[in-house]
């Protein structure tokens, strides 16, 4: 088997186009989306989930789709406090948040069992892997294909290129190298400047994640308080980073300083940011986190997955949880989770 880089691909091939389903991101970011009692919620947290594939696998004429599943984080091995912030969130629910996270965790577990074993769709998951990792090693497998990555996740703007977009099914956005496209192919105006919102340059986004840290994955800051343009007398990112490649003045007089926690310990901004970059980067896990990478692919597609009747596995699966819209329209939501993988 050829090898690209440090991950494992298929052979000659047919251009493919692959929806990539960042499965947890969209099953529970749209259960924000609508006011409304637990009912209510959870139906808009499948309805939103089943009609993102359903738009994503049309609008961009796909062949099979991919959902990958979160493990337990080899990140947390590798830095303590790594969302910790999600387990403090947990501990201050109310009976009642509690009480609704318990149910749509067990919904989303059946979501998880009908995909993964009443339909064609692969499913990738790992114990030491979260879903983040599968999806770009699933991209960095596939160098010669299409991939459409569903998620409301700003991490995937770093894999944004010429063969990879991102779809937001709750905003109904797609982010591709060109730029911000609403549902209907329009540039996506930004609110706050009037103008067009510009095509992401993943490069400079990583750089300044690495920088500042990530307070959603409790990720701290390489420099904090760090300016994005600099002073007279001061580096700024932007210096930084435009010097990025040759190491220079700029570079060295940020990457050098040293800056004191409110504990007392001493901090070297290059030792902060090159940890950022191994849990932010996410074509830079160790090469055993690497090999677990391939493996998982490799093992979920080595045999395809051919099941027969999916279309009538999904429309009990909405008579179910009385998805009644979906189930009067199956016929146009099967097509994605009956495509076998391509070989």
């Amino acid at each position: 088997m050829a090898t690209c880089s440090h991950y494992v691909y298929r052979g000659v091939h047919n251009m493919a186009t692959y929806i990539l389903v960042d499965t947890a991101n969209t099953f529970f970011r749209a259960r924000h989306v609508v006011r409304g009692d637990l009912d209510t919620k959870v139906g808009m947290a499948l309805h939103i989930t089943l009609n993102s594939v359903k738009k994503a696998w049309q609008d961009f004429n796909a062949d099979h789709v991919v959902f990958c599943l979160e493990g337990r984080s080899w990140r947390k091995d590798e830095y303590e406090p790594y969302k910790r912030n999600r387990k403090e969130t947990r501990d201050k629910m109310t009976p009642a948040q509690a009480e609704e996270d318990r149910v749509f965790f067990e919904i989303f577990d059946e979501f998880k069992d009908f995909v993964r074993t009443k339909t064609n769709c692969t499913v990738l998951q790992n114990p030491i892997l979260e879903a983040d990792d599968l999806i770009a090693g699933w991209v960095q497998s596939h160098p010669n294909d299409n991939h459409v990555i569903i998620s409301t996740d700003g991490d995937f703007a770093q894999l944004v290129a010429s063969n990879v977009r991102q779809y937001n099914g709750v905003s109904n956005t797609t982010i591709t190298h060109e730029g911000y496209f609403d549902d209907k192919g329009q540039r996506v105006i930004d609110k706050k400047t009037g103008v067009e919102k510009p095509a992401p340059d993943p490069q400079w986004l990583l750089f300044e994640k690495c920088m500042r840290g990530d307070t959603s994955d409790n990720i701290f800051s390489a420099f904090p308080g760090v300016r994005k343009k600099g002073t007279k007398n001061k580096v700024g990112l932007l210096e930084a980073y435009d010097d990025m490649s040759t190491k220079g003045f700029n570079w060295n007089n940020m990457m050098l300083q040293r800056w004191t926690d409110h504990n007392g310990n001493e901090h070297r901004v290059i030792d902060d940011y090159n940890r950022n970059v191994l849990l932010c980067d996410l074509t830079a896990q160790p090469s055993n986190v690497r090999e677990e990478i391939n493996h998982t692919i490799h093992n979920e597609t080595t045999e395809p997955k051919d099941l027969s009747q999916v279309g009538i596995r999904l429309l009990k699966f909405c008579n179910k949880w009385d998805m009644q819209r979906v189930a009067a329209a199956v016929e146009q939501y099967a097509p994605p989770f009956q495509a076998r993988y391509p070989v």
